[in-house]
């Protein structure tokens, strides 16, 4: 029986990706760095802000230092101008909304610093859709190192549930693993910055061509 769902957040739950690119091109033209086309991005995403901006840079000034020298003005553009272009994925309000009719618990899993993942959760989603919402924290390794997971499993609110219990829903190779990582079952969405291909890679147990997919695989 399913009693938990995980959710990845960018490319599952919402489309952020012109969102995150033209906070991308902000902090590289603030900087003296050109910038990219936002159809660029989906291969940059996936692994936290500082290897966003890392992937961003020119060859040859792709190291932490700069990362780090370019990184507050990333951060500032992006918290005040993340729901520019931001929305949800058609349908996935509904399948959030038939999971909570079914008693099913809900989390969100995410390589996206933990202020923005919180503030974009909350305002799509409302503040009650969700049982635990973690994003990237200091000192927690990011996925696909399945802390974030563990962490999931310690809140109040999630104890009892078990990985045998529990679907992971992602977009990316990094989703995958971590599912694996954590021995949960893995769902790879097809809707978000990773192709098909790159999912199937990376051994899904199922794929969802559309959010109403998800439903059918919850064992009840």
């Amino acid at each position: 029986m399913t009693k938990l769902v995980i959710f990845d957040l960018d490319g599952t739950l919402l489309n952020t990706i012109s969102d995150l690119g033209e906070a991308c091109n902000y902090a590289l033209q603030t900087n003296g760095f050109p910038s990219h086309q936002l159809s660029e991005y989906p291969a940059m995403v996936g692994n936290g802000v500082n290897n966003l901006i890392l992937r961003s840079l020119p060859p040859e000034s792709r190291s932490m230092e700069e990362v780090m020298h370019i990184k507050p003005d990333f951060i500032h553009y992006y918290n005040t101008h993340n729901r520019i272009h931001t929305s949800p994925y058609l349908g996935i309000v509904d399948v959030l909304k038939q999971l909570k009719l079914w008693n099913i618990r809900l989390a969100v899993a995410s390589n996206k610093y933990n202020e923005a993942t919180q503030a974009l959760i909350r305002y799509y989603f409302g503040d009650d859709m969700f049982d635990v919402i973690l994003g990237e924290r200091l000192g927690v390794e990011r996925k696909p190192n399945p802390q974030i997971i563990y962490d999931i499993f310690a809140t109040p609110s999630i104890k009892g549930c078990t990985p045998e219990e529990t679907l992971y829903v992602g977009d990316s190779d990094v989703d995958m693993q971590t599912a694996h990582n954590a021995r949960l079952t893995a769902i790879g969405c097809t809707w978000g910055f990773c192709t098909r291909e790159n999912l199937l890679d990376n051994h899904p147990d199922f794929i969802a061509e559309q959010p109403s997919d998800i439903l059918s695989f919850i064992q009840k």
